[in-house]
Parts: C-alpha cells; sequence; structure tokens
C-alpha cells in the first residue's frame, strides 16, 4: 500500500512505517530476486488476446463508481471505475508498488515508502513479493467505490495493458481511497514500464480490467493467472463471458 499523501497523520505514519522496516528488513536480500530498481525493462507478451481487442470492448464507459479519482496527490479528480456485466476496469497511470518481501529491487533503500506488508498474502502466508509477482493495487474501500461488492478480492485475475502489450495479474494490495492507477515491479517491468519505484512508472495510458470472480489459486502463481486470465479474456471480447 501506497502512502501518497502530506497530511499530518499520514506522515505519522510514514515515519513509523519506516522505522518498522528498519527493524523487519533483512541485512541481505534472497538470491532469487531478479534485478535492481533501476533494471532494464523486458517486454514479455502473454496470452493470445490482444491488447486492441481488450482496448476495444472497454472504449466506453459506464460509470459505477460515486465519484471519480486522482492518480497522484493534487491531481483532478479525472478516473472513473467503468463496469460491464462481466469486467470492471478503468484507465490511469501506473505507480510501482514495490510493497511486500524486501528483495534486491524493493527494500527501504530503495524505495522510501516501503512497507514489508501487503493487504492479501500467499499460501504460506508470507506477504506477496512485488519484483516476482505481477499484482495490481485497487482503493481501498471508500465512498467512491467498493471493490469487494463487485467480485473484486485478492487473487482476482487483471489485464494490465499498455501500448500493444498485455501483461496479466491478479489483485495483490490496496492503497488511499481517493486514489487510483498503481501495480508492482514486477507488473511493469514485464509491460517495457521503468520498474524503479522512486522515479519509474507511466504518466498515463495504462489500462486495468478486471475480470469479476476470475482468480488464480494460488495467488502467487503467476502461471495460474495467466491461464485464467487469457481464458476469460478471450470469452470478454468474444461478448461470452458468462454465457
Amino acid at each position: 500500500m501506497r502512502i501518497r499523501t502530506t497530511a499530518s497523520g499520514t506522515t505519522v505514519l510514514v515515519a513509523a512505517a519506516a522505522a518498522a522496516v528498519a527493524l523487519l528488513a533483512p541485512a541481505s536480500y534472497p538470491a532469487a530476486a531478479r534485478g535492481a530498481a533501476g533494471a532494464e525493462t523486458h517486454p514479455v507478451r502473454e496470452g493470445t488476446v490482444r491488447a486492441a481487442d481488450l482496448l476495444a470492448r472497454t472504449k466506453d464507459c459506464e460509470q459505477i463508481s460515486q465519484g471519480k479519482y486522482r492518480t497522484d496527490v493534487g491531481a483532478p479528480e479525472a478516473v472513473p471505475v467503468c463496469g460491464t456485466p462481466d469486467a470492471v476496469f478503468w484507465k490511469a497511470d501506473m505507480d510501482i508498488d514495490c510493497d511486500g518481501q524486501p528483495t534486491e529491487a524493493c527494500n527501504r533503500r530503495t524505495d522510501p515508502l516501503f512497507l514489508p506488508t501487503t493487504t492479501y498474502q500467499q499460501s504460506d502466508g508470507r506477504h506477496l513479493n512485488a519484483e516476482l509477482l505481477p499484482y495490481v493495487v485497487v482503493p481501498q474501500p471508500g465512498p467512491r467505490w467498493n471493490h469487494t461488492e463487485h467480485g473484486i478480492t485478492g487473487g482476482t485475475v487483471a489485464a494490465v495493458i499498455h501500448g500493444d502489450q498485455v501483461q496479466y495479474a491478479v489483485v495483490g494490495d490496496t492503497g488511499p481511497t481517493d486514489l487510483i492507477g498503481e501495480a508492482s515491479y514486477a507488473t511493469a517491468r514485464a509491460l517495457g514500464i521503468r520498474p524503479d519505484p522512486a522515479t519509474g512508472g507511466a504518466s498515463s495510458d495504462v489500462t486495468y480490467i478486471f475480470f469479476k470472480d476470475a482468480k488464480a489459486t494460488p495467488i502467487e502463481s503467476h502461471e495460474a493467472a495467466v491461464a485464467q486470465g487469457d481464458a476469460v479474456a478471450r470469452r470478454f471480447v468474444a461478448g461470452t463471458v458468462g454465457a
């Protein structure tokens, strides 16, 4: 969960979180971690559904949120949550979430807002690994919108689109109730977006499509997310989801 506001209460939370991380983070990071925060990106093509076909199904927005979201603190409230009977989607920027297990790329030194926790956990109880697992952040339930009322929870499969790239991911974390547009280091890197949590991300043109009631099990299995995502995405573009 990213803390991106300067309200006095939140400043205290960030300071407390930083102190907690200093105690919890290991002296060295796992050998399995891949790359550093500023590592070059390598776009990965996944599944059989084209980005253009998914975008064609989301070109019209039936707004289901009670208001619109900001992409960053101080930005205008301009992003609605849109819905179909089968999916929820929005178009925003991409901020980089590095929260969860400390790794070489995601830790208190590379990310000033790093937290060693994610809202949802792996099947073994550990927090998610943002460097290795493609996951998306959704706003916490609030007056604008409550994702849990629309079949979306931890492990829900999403298609994240940037340019002509499609990356499948899972819902893995939640953020502030008024901000939208965030995904894990692994999601960004696979899409060819600079994944550095301090300086990376995309300023616009990222589409997030969440397929209602489609979940990857276990949440940490990216292979399960791709298999589920590709299957439901094919039905989504054909208009046969739930048929």
